[in-house]
């Protein structure tokens, strides 16, 4: 199966988390304005917002299948990337958004005692999502996929912003109303380093950053062939998840055409099964 069909496979994990947001949103809305809840009314707010972020990696995903054209010699795989960055800004203004609502609710002080079903509302929702979120990082691990990952990210803070809300509904039942907006002022920091985490693989991947360590490793294996002289130069870019390599290597002067090509077969297959990588250019120079 290729990285193609593998994408393919990740769109139904968007497509779950678009269905999940859409139905948890209009249920905590509803229950929340009934149960004079704040807490569950913002969750559900910020499950709306969570939709434009799956229909962004969604649309990703989409993109990064199509093959490539005379534009884009590469193929569109950096569509998934920039899904990615795009979830990434909106799990970080949900998280600020978050802290901020709570600083403001302490400022305010006071505070209203909700029904207790928009308490198990709130947990039941939590458990929905922490599915959603436990299906999708094992999808997106098996296929590959940053975007989906970084979705999946998305699923468990929202999963850990509606147990805040359940803590802060139940700490209400008995007055302990200071319970929201500490579990809320975390919540949302958690979300925010989430969000930084996955900023951060996005830019470096756009950037054209490649990890050091694997580099290192790459180049030791193609300096244990026998016909390498010598690794003159390695550079190494993502595009979506798929590695691609520029390697220069040194051998015999006195070897023809047909004995170089075969050198470079045989490193581009010891580079797919020994690392995975399924794009590799390979120049060759004389060694003196």
């Amino acid at each position: 199966m290729d990285h193609s069909d593998n994408l393919k496979r990740g769109e139904k994990g968007a497509w779950l988390s678009i269905f999940a947001y859409i139905f948890l949103a209009t249920v905590k809305l509803i229950v929340g304005y009934a149960g004079n809840s704040d807490a569950l009314r913002a969750d559900g707010l910020n499950n709306s917002t969570d939709v434009i972020a799956s229909i962004a990696v969604l649309v990703g995903l989409k993109i990064s299948r199509k093959p490539p054209d005379e534009n884009h010699h590469y193929g569109h795989f950096r569509a998934e990337t920039i899904a990615s960055l795009f979830a990434a800004f909106i799990m970080m203004f949900v998280g600020i958004q978050v802290i901020f609502d709570t600083i403001q609710k302490v400022i305010e002080g006071g505070g209203l005692k909700p029904d207790l079903i928009t308490g198990w509302t709130a947990l039941g929702a939590a458990i929905v999502m922490f599915l959603v979120y436990l299906y999708n990082v094992k999808l997106a691990k098996k296929i590959d996929s940053s975007s989906l990952y970084a979705a999946a990210q998305d699923n468990r803070s929202d999963a850990l912003v509606s147990i805040g809300a359940f803590i802060g509904i139940i700490g209400a039942q008995f007055g302990l109303f200071w319970l929201d907006p500490l579990a809320g002022f975390v919540v949302g920091l958690i979300i925010c380093k989430t969000a930084w985490g996955i900023f951060k693989d996005a830019t470096h991947t756009l950037t054209d950053g490649f990890d050091e360590e694997k580099i290192k490793s790459i180049r030791s294996s193609v300096e244990m062939d026998p016909d390498v002289k010598a690794v003159n130069n390695i550079k190494g870019r993502v595009l979506g998840n798929q590695p691609f390599i520029d390697i220069t290597i040194l051998v015999d002067s006195q070897l023809n055409v047909k004995e170089s090509h075969d050198i470079t077969v045989r490193i581009e297959q010891h580079l797919y099964e020994e690392h995975n990588i399924k794009n590799a250019h390979i120049h060759i120079e004389p060694f003196h």
